[in-house]
């Protein structure tokens, strides 16, 4: 199951001089996910914590909201030209009494493009359980400036290829929890919440979500619906995920590089040196 980088033949070309060599590439491929043998989803995805990625996927579209509404997750035969098993198809049993999701359904994050309007954001905060206004913790800038160094330096398969995304939920000490690389920024948020979901961690308070990219609406959906009451990011937030934030009580803090920083949303929980 190590398949998260290959090997490509690549022409470098530095100035005048050209050499033929290989390259390692993070690798990408599609995971079907299946309820009791139903095909409901495909994402791309970099193979590793699947399981995880499945339950962060379920929870944050509203389908499953603790661990033990998914009994069993096996893998499926999906053979290649080879003859091997791709591990590419995940099915999922949910429990006795959780609603199955019907297949072919639209969901938040892959339709996040077209989402819009004070409805829409209602809509979120209907399916989540979680009030991120009842948590009061505050982080000291300080401990948040050292949070991209933090995730930069678990990021192994980064060092590798330098094409993958990163998410880690930190607590507000600094201190990491859990960290997940993916090629995909959304992928990689689903299999940090799936870890605590599986860990019985939710709701995520008094901790940070750290990302290695922008702050989209989709990863501010999911940290909502994980009881995160702070999403840090290296790159800016869309105006979406501001708006989102702002309903729902989340802190956003974006440009987190060196010692700047913006905060968007939320100012109360970050502690400045001249308060």
């Amino acid at each position: 199951m190590s398949r998260v980088v290959a090997r490509r033949p690549v022409l470098r070309v530095r100035d005048a001089h050209r050499i033929d060599r290989p390259d390692a590439l993070v690798v990408e491929e599609p995971l079907e996910i299946r309820i009791s043998g139903a095909p409901l989803t495909v994402t791309m995805r970099t193979p590793g914590h699947d399981v995880e990625l499945a339950h962060g996927f379920l929870h944050g579209e509203g389908m499953i909201h603790a661990r033990t509404d998914l009994v069993t997750a096996r893998y499926c035969d999906s053979f290649d030209d080879s003859g091997q098993n791709t591990y590419n198809v995940l099915d999922l049993e949910m429990a006795a009494g959780v609603p199955i999701p019907e297949p072919n359904r639209n969901f938040f994050a892959t339709s996040s493009c077209g989402v819009c309007g004070k409805s829409s954001l209602d809509a979120i905060e209907a399916i989540g359980r979680y009030d991120l206004r009842d948590d009061e913790v505050g982080i000291d800038a300080a401990v948040l400036r050292t949070l991209p160094d933090k995730l930069r330096g678990a990021q192994k398969v980064f060092d590798s290829t330098g094409g993958v995304h990163a998410a880690g939920l930190f607590t507000v000490d600094g201190e990491p929890i859990v960290v997940r690389e993916d090629v995909g920024r959304h992928n990689a948020v689903d299999k940090v919440i799936g870890r605590a979901l599986m860990d019985d961690r939710l709701p995520a308070r008094r901790t940070v979500l750290m990302v290695s990219g922008r702050a989209s609406f989709e990863l501010v959906q999911k940290a909502v619906l994980a009881g995160i009451p702070i999403l840090a990011a290296v790159s800016a937030p869309s105006s979406l995920a501001v708006d989102l934030a702002e309903h729902s009580g989340l802190t956003i803090v974006g440009f987190l590089r060196g010692t700047s920083m913006n905060i968007y949303t939320g100012r109360e929980r970050v502690l400045l040196s001249d308060d």
